[in-house]
């Protein structure tokens, strides 16, 4: 009797269970398939959105490379033209590629004040990688020792210029440069010292610094 009681009350709790998936699916299965086509329209839209921007971007690579074709072969203004569309129009990385190649185009034409703003501009681009903006930075800074200040030069990178910076040996040579151009002896030392201390520092940059320390003992120059 007992086994019929228990075979009894599994029956009755399965069909209450149907009842109640039953239920529930009457008042919510409309709710559940409109997820399901949600789901499957969401993903096939994001793939979607993932080929087009694939697309595209493959497309400003071609674009980004006959821009440097044009700058080869000696065509500089149609490669800034070529370049300025693909800053506006282009996809994935290529903007910003093509903004650091035009900075680059127009050091090379003579263009030093214009190719200083773009690299400028660049390095205090909040959207861009920090790694990027400090290489603009420093393109900025290298061009301004010839055309600038040295409070130009260190507006753009003596915060760089500390340790565990991976551009730190480029920033100082930098700043000496640009001080011992400026006249300013005392400064130029300090960094170009602070090259030779470092033992991380490149060797062709240490060997730089410490001729420049050199020349300027030989010199008697002392501020």
């Amino acid at each position: 009797m007992a086994l019929n009681d228990d075979s009894f009350i599994r029956e009755v709790n399965e069909e209450l269970r149907s009842e109640q998936v039953r239920t529930a699916w009457r008042r919510y299965g409309r709710f559940v398939v409109a997820a399901a086509v949600l789901i499957v329209v969401g993903t096939a839209v994001h793939r979607g959105y993932d080929y087009w921007q694939t697309l595209e971007a493959s497309k400003s690579g071609d674009q980004f490379l006959a821009a440097l074709k044009l700058s080869q072969d000696k065509k500089p203004d149609e490669a800034l033209a070529a370049l300025a569309v693909l800053e506006k129009e282009g996809h994935g990385s290529y903007p910003l590629l093509a903004r650091m190649r035009t900075a680059t185009l127009q050091a090379e034409k003579g263009d030093t004040a214009a190719a200083i703003a773009g690299f400028s501009a660049i390095g205090k681009d909040t959207g861009v990688i920090a790694p990027i903006r400090d290489a603009a930075r420093m393109r900025a800074a290298w061009l301004l020792i010839e055309t600038g200040t040295y409070a130009q030069v260190s507006a753009e990178v003596e915060e760089m210029a500390v340790p565990q910076n991976a551009q730190r040996h480029s920033a100082r040579e930098a700043l000496g440069l640009s001080a011992y151009k400026a006249g300013d002896v005392t400064r130029a030392k300090e960094w170009f010292k602070q090259i030779v201390d470092d033992p991380e520092s490149p060797r062709n940059v240490a060997n730089r610094a410490q001729m420049l320390l050199d020349i300027i003992a030989a010199s008697g120059k002392t501020s």
